[in-house]
């Protein structure tokens, strides 16, 4: 199991990511997909059944890859998980899958990675049912400062998207953010973290050192190390 070290720019969420020094990524496995976690030094591992991907017909062979997949060491959190308006099945099969990936989350006391895109009350509806033990995080993030804050109060952590973090209009979500419950990342595309941190850094008035002390002290918080 590998843990980012002092100094290391964090990469929360990522796909097809190559680990580099000073760098730590946590890489984005999909049930869909044949790739399986190993030990590999820098990285870390998300499993989970990402909605765009997920069918009437697959999603007991889907889950069943995820209660597999849970039990190894390498994977640290279960996700992406979640809700999308736009793409994947019927919202009823959507949300069945997305509990049984909180229940185990919870049975496993691993993390939750989350996708949500126009599905924030069905996404709260099953935070307030379920009532979850271990922490969630949405990721790719653009939204709001009053949605972040809505997101913040029931116990969430975000990361912003990478486009909408280099873009000057993240600036207002960047001054107001909690500086305990935010991450950032690439998401698979082809973007330097770093560029990001320099950007996040700016915006929110600390020194890049000083982000990368926060960012690391929200990993250990959020995986419970």
């Amino acid at each position: 199991m590998n843990f980012p070290q002092t100094g290391d720019y964090i990469d929360i969420h990522t796909h097809r990511g190559k680990p580099a020094p000073g760098i730590f990524i946590v890489e984005s496995l999909m049930a869909h997909e044949s790739a399986t976690p190993k030990n590999v030094p820098g990285v870390a591992f998300t499993y989970g059944i990402h909605p765009w991907f997920l069918t009437e017909n697959n999603q007991e062979q889907l889950l069943n890859s995820v209660r597999e997949s849970v039990k190894s060491s390498e994977v640290i959190a279960i996700g992406e998980a979640g809700f999308d308006r736009l793409q994947g099945p019927s919202p009823e099969i959507q949300r069945r899958v997305f509990e049984e990936q909180v229940k185990l989350a919870d049975e496993y006391n691993k993390p939750l990675i989350i996708h949500c895109v126009r599905a924030w009350e069905e996404l709260l509806s099953v935070h307030k049912k379920l009532n979850p033990k271990t922490p969630w995080l949405i990721h790719g993030f653009r939204g709001t400062p009053e949605l972040a804050t809505q997101l913040f109060l029931k116990g969430l952590y975000l990361s912003l998207w990478f486009d909408f973090a280099l873009r000057p209009e993240s600036s207002k979500l960047l001054k107001t953010l909690p500086k305990s419950r935010f991450f950032l990342e690439t998401d698979g595309a082809d973007v330097d973290i770093k560029a990001i941190y320099d950007k996040v850094a700016a915006d929110m008035d600390v020194e890049l050192e000083e982000l990368k002390v926060i960012i690391l002290s929200n990993f250990k918080e959020f995986f419970g190390r």
